[in-house]
């Protein structure tokens, strides 16, 4: 492991060969007689499970079942939702009776508190419109006292 650099002199590369013992070649190891056995790297395991086309079409299956479910409950929300709907229909006639009567009753005692109130004004008409005759009727707005 001497080597000659530039100047012709020979040089040490290392100082391992000065140490007893340290200058022998390595030993490599090799193979055991006979070699080692073959190394077997195939999956030729044993198979286990559905395969993969199978899991597909099982879940789809499964998929379109939910969906299926789904759409039917939609429909029987939808019946549902309509025969409540047409329950309130049939009753509304009746609620707007019970509060035609309502308001009749309160527009009456609030004509009676305004007679009351301005009963000393010349020319007052109690439960009359302050604004000009002959305008077109609107719904009074009810649930407000008057």
């Amino acid at each position: 492991i001497n080597a000659e650099y530039g100047d012709g002199a020979p040089k040490t590369m290392s100082h391992i060969e000065q140490v007893p013992g340290w200058a022998k070649p390595p030993k490599q190891d090799g193979p055991r007689p006979g070699g080692f056995p073959p190394i077997r790297y195939r999956r030729d395991m044993a198979r286990r499970g559905p395969s993969g086309v199978a899991m597909f079409l099982a879940s789809a299956a499964v998929i379109s079942y939910g969906m299926y479910k789904v759409g039917q409950g939609n429909i029987m929300r939808r019946e549902l939702r309509e025969e409540k709907f047409s329950a309130r229909r049939s009753i509304v006639p009746l609620l707007q009776a019970e509060e035609d009567r309502r308001w009749v009753a309160a527009k009456a005692e609030a004509d009676r508190v305004e007679a009351e109130v301005m009963k000393d004004v010349a020319g007052w008409k109690a439960g009359a419109s302050v604004y000009s005759e002959g305008c077109k009727w609107v719904p009074p707005a009810t649930q407000k006292s008057l």
